[in-house]
């Protein structure tokens, strides 16, 4: 990969100017190589990592599980871009194993979820059966630890 790329994603609010003293370049060939990125579509976008609770964001997350029908032609991937273009959908993969697709929602209560899970979700065709977990709490996301490395406390062992 390139040296840019793992560069940004430890850091995408890195400066031109850091980027390119660390890449012995100049800020201008970072500027441009970064705007190559992004017409091919390499970079897709820069995201922060924020920690919900503290923001007083009262977001519910869940995962789910979807066991669908391959379509002739078109396998899983109609299936799977007709779930991702749903708002409430924030990841979609497919995966190998017990199930299929296994899609990352938010949504503003356990209704709003439950609601899309029963009538959005399980409604299109080929979706055979769905299994949702709710997010309790996040520790890590997307590399960073969202929680302080507190006091480690070990029981005593005894004879």
């Amino acid at each position: 990969m390139h040296a840019l790329l793992t560069l940004l994603e430890a850091d995408s609010r890195a400066t031109p100017e850091v980027l390119a003293r660390q890449l012995d370049t100049t800020p201008e060939a970072v500027v441009a190589q970064m705007r190559e990125f992004e017409e091919k579509k390499i970079i897709l976008g820069y995201r922060a990592v924020i920690d919900d609770e503290k923001a007083g964001r009262g977001t519910v997350r869940a995962v789910i599980e979807v066991r669908v029908t391959p379509e002739r032609d078109g396998g899983f991937d109609r299936i799977a871009a007709r779930v991702s273009k749903y708002p409430e959908v924030s990841a979609c993969f497919l995966m190998s194993g017990g199930y299929d697709l296994l899609v990352f929602i938010e949504g503003k209560n356990l209704q709003e979820v439950a609601l899309f899970v029963s009538q959005k979700l399980a409604a299109i065709q080929g979706v055979l059966s769905t299994a949702t977990h709710f997010m309790l709490k996040p520790y890590k996301e997307h590399g960073v630890v969202l929680v302080g490395e507190g006091k480690v406390e070990r029981l005593s062992v005894t004879p």
